[in-house]
């Protein structure tokens, strides 16, 4: 376009129908050059979006991991919990090594929680502190 541009300037002194000449001589080569750059800009326009989905992707992998590692830790911990107080408390290891166990790893891992998973960890912690505490003194 710079050439075009400088080649009108050169011809502005001539008169209209030799520089109708001139333009109409000059079209193909405007045209391909807004091709040309309309072709670059699609390009460029295509690698950027590239690039943001490879980053979206990178972010979700990394993301994925840290549920992984953090679900395996929590898992890890409770079952390391539920050992270390059976001797003490039954009750509470069975509440640390249970259902709750298996919906807090399914909620890391999975990423997703069902209501059955909440009503089966509600109906374990119920049942094992009955279990555990003792019968009222009459």
């Amino acid at each position: 376009m710079y050439a075009a541009m400088q080649v009108a300037m050169q011809w502005k002194e001539l008169d209209a129908a030799h520089l109708a000449v001139a333009m109409s001589a000059m079209e193909p080569s405007l045209r391909r050059e807004h091709r040309e750059r309309m072709a670059r800009l699609d390009l460029q326009r295509e690698a950027a979006q590239q690039q943001q989905t490879e980053r979206q992707q990178r972010r979700a992998h990394r993301r994925h991991v840290a549920e992984l590692i953090v679900g395996a830790v929590v898992a890890l911990a409770m079952l390391g919990g539920g050992v270390y107080v059976a001797p003490d408390s039954w009750w509470l290891s069975t509440l640390l090594c249970g259902p709750s166990l298996l919906a807090l790893v399914k909620i890391f891992v999975l990423r997703r929680s069902d209501p059955g998973d909440m009503a089966a960890v509600a109906g374990a912690a119920r049942s094992s502190t009955n279990a555990g505490t003792p019968p009222p003194v009459i």
